[in-house]
């Protein structure tokens, strides 16, 4: 018996799956939109690390009540390490692509990532991806092409660094559906966002401003959500397979268009 065995054999369940996902892109517009706000007056370590502090304080103040740092056990120091840093990556990469670029572009942009996913767990995850997953990455492909007119010169830094963030954020998720065969949805996301915190901290060396409180506020509630939103979003994923749930991640460009951004 393969790795992946007990993964494909598990009972998927999708409709929770689907539910945490279309729940986790409402908490995620919603701090996207302070990142953007705050990315005009606050150095990017700055903020970055502002929101990731405060997520992990809020992972850790679900998490660590019920299980105490027993949930810190673990085999899998290494993958938990390299998902981490793809998802530093990943959240650099979209930080840098909204600090452009409109929020809506952004996202729309962001897009390809189920593309990415959806081939990558065809690839990896040996999934069985029906006629109507197909139909709807083709349609995503052709949008994604639609919005960056690759060859026209309008491909932006930007427009990459978004591209950037969809790559390794597809990465990301495919570890998540690996790693949730062993490791339950709350080892995954603590071990996430402590790596995270980690990273940011660094970024720090790059700039720093004292935040006026109202600021510092909204930071702070911010990364509450994108706290909320990581836990949802890999519970997601540990719950049914990622090319059923990350194309609900389209519901995003709705959420950004509703707060004015795009």
């Amino acid at each position: 018996m393969t790795a992946l065995d007990p993964l494909l054999a598990r009972r998927n369940q999708i409709p929770r799956g689907i539910a945490y996902m279309v729940g986790s892109t409402v908490m995620f517009a919603g701090g996207n939109a302070v990142v953007k706000w705050q990315l005009a007056i606050y150095p990017l370590g700055e903020v970055a690390f502002g929101r990731t502090l405060f997520a992990f304080l809020t992972v850790a103040t679900i998490v660590l009540p019920s299980t105490g740092l027993a949930v810190l056990r673990t085999n899998r120091y290494r993958e938990h390490l390299q998902r981490g840093l793809s998802q530093f990556g990943s959240m650099l990469c979209w930080f840098l692509a909204v600090s452009v670029l409109s929020l809506g572009s952004a996202t729309a942009i962001g897009f390809a990532a189920p593309l990415f996913t959806t081939l990558l767990s065809i690839v990896i995850l040996k999934e069985k991806v029906g006629i109507h997953r197909w139909s709807a990455l083709i349609v995503g492909f052709v949008g994604v092409l639609i919005i960056t007119h690759p060859g026209a010169g309008t491909l932006t830094m930007g427009a990459f660094f978004a591209l950037g963030n969809a790559v390794l954020i597809s990465t990301v998720a495919i570890a998540i559906r690996r790693m949730s065969a062993t490791e339950p949805t709350e080892t995954l996301t603590l071990y996430q966002m402590s790596i995270m915190t980690l990273c940011t901290a660094c970024l720090l060396t790059f700039g720093f401003r004292a935040p006026h409180w109202g600021d510092a506020l909204m930071i702070a509630l911010a990364g509450i959500g994108n706290g909320i939103a990581q836990y949802w979003w890999t519970r997601s994923l540990s719950l049914a397979p990622p090319s059923a749930v990350v194309p609900f991640n389209y519901l995003s460009l709705v959420w950004a268009t509703i707060l004015g951004f795009a």
